[in-house]
């Protein structure tokens, strides 16, 4: 597994959970073309492209360029960078078919495919560990149950007037806000928003 510092961006949760396996960093979904009528969902792709940059890996068709270029058209090009995956036929485990033009999505992108793609891109690629000797380790989920977010009585509605206060999608789970929090903002800042939650 390796650390990237951009967030990337990629189509859907079999694409998230594939690239989830092999890169350590914050990984967000356009929902496919849900991303077309969710403001919410660009507001957050462009705070995280703000905040550490962002890397855009969608599909090869032409459904996934299509998605590629609402983001580029949304966020602005000096916090993208765009990471393209070959022209490989065939069709994901999952399914049944091979898609309608016949081509492997990220999902069923081998690894050391995936990998160079990010390289080709730009990516950042951090070395070590994943705490840097004096870096303040990330939030977890204990951190959303001392702040009442998570797991308690009333931690819903807690979670959903913070996610509206931050501009984030109303149906983020626990597990999404932590990897936000994380990803698009230091500790302190983390902490403060939690103090305020």
């Amino acid at each position: 597994m390796f650390r990237i510092r951009e967030a990337i961006v990629v189509e859907g949760r079999y694409d998230k959970n594939t690239l989830a396996q092999m890169a350590d960093t914050l990984i967000l979904e356009t929902g496919g073309f849900q991303l077309f009528k969710d403001p919410e969902r660009m507001a957050l792709l462009d705070r995280a492209a703000r905040r550490r940059g962002l890397i855009v890996l969608t599909d090869s068709d032409g459904a996934g360029f299509v998605i590629r270029n609402r983001i580029k058209g949304m966020i602005p090009a000096q916090f993208l960078k765009h990471a393209y995956i070959p022209d490989m036929y065939g069709k994901e485990r999952r399914k049944r078919k091979a898609g309608r033009e016949g081509k492997l999505g990220v999902e069923g992108m081998p690894p050391d495919i995936l990998e160079q793609a990010l390289r080709r891109a730009g990516a950042v690629f951090l070395a070590g560990d994943s705490f840097p000797v004096g870096a303040v380790p990330p939030l977890v989920k204990a951190d959303l149950f001392a702040a009442g977010l998570a797991g308690g009585v009333g931690s819903g509605e807690r979670r959903s007037a913070l996610l509206r206060r931050l501009d984030l999608p109303e149906h983020m789970s626990a597990n999404a806000l932590l990897a936000v929090l994380n990803g698009c903002y230091s500790r302190a800042e983390a902490e403060e928003l939690l103090r305020h939650s």
